[in-house]
């Protein structure tokens, strides 16, 4: 049964999922997180983040790791596949469609309507993480790490994967430090 549920969490996502894989991200945090239960907020925060430092379509990323984690190696391939079908099939017949209707103005419409509510997708999930970032950060530090972050790739070009690899180095590294801190004053209140 936990087969079934993950190809269709997954095939929900990547069908509904117009725009591409960026706007199937809500869909796949509300599947993932909100429907199925299968992680917390954080660890999909975490794994989107991680998603978003390596190369490839973010979605199939996605799909891969949560589908190891909740299935293994079945669950992989078949949140994979439930990912991927639906997208390759739409692909040929709205292809098919578009080429056969170009001129008429709803082929226009349609394709000018899914950009907007693609947008809105993702402004509520970004929201979200703006949200959750507060929490953490408080609103200094996370409108400091917003601004700070857009400024470096809208006004230096570095690419946002580059950007999220500094910020996961940095926690990591700055959680080590932490955390040996914490061992070095435990040892000298010992002695």
């Amino acid at each position: 049964m936990k087969q079934f549920h993950l190809f269709i969490a997954f095939f929900r996502s990547g069908i509904l999922g117009f725009g591409g894989g960026p706007s199937a991200i809500p869909l796949v945090q509300h599947e993932v997180v909100r429907v199925y239960k299968w992680m917390s907020d954080d660890e999909f925060a975490d794994v989107l983040a991680l998603a978003n430092a390596l190369p490839g379509p973010i979605n199939t990323k996605m799909a891969g790791y949560i589908g190891w984690r909740i299935g293994g190696f079945i669950g992989m391939m078949n949140a994979l596949f439930a990912t991927v079908v639906p997208t390759v099939v739409m692909m040929v017949v709205f292809l098919f469609l578009l080429s056969a209707y170009k001129d008429k103005p709803w082929v226009a419409g349609m394709s000018q309507a899914v950009l907007p509510v693609a947008g809105v997708l993702m402004g509520m999930l970004t929201w979200e993480f703006i949200a959750k970032s507060k929490r953490s950060l408080g609103w200094l530090g996370t409108i400091l790490l917003l601004v700070g972050s857009l400024i470096v790739m809208q006004s230096l070009g570095v690419h946002p994967a580059i950007v999220v690899a500094v910020l996961l180095a940095t926690a990591l590294l700055s959680k080590k430090k932490q955390q040996s801190l914490k061992r070095n004053a435990e040892d000298k209140s010992l002695s």
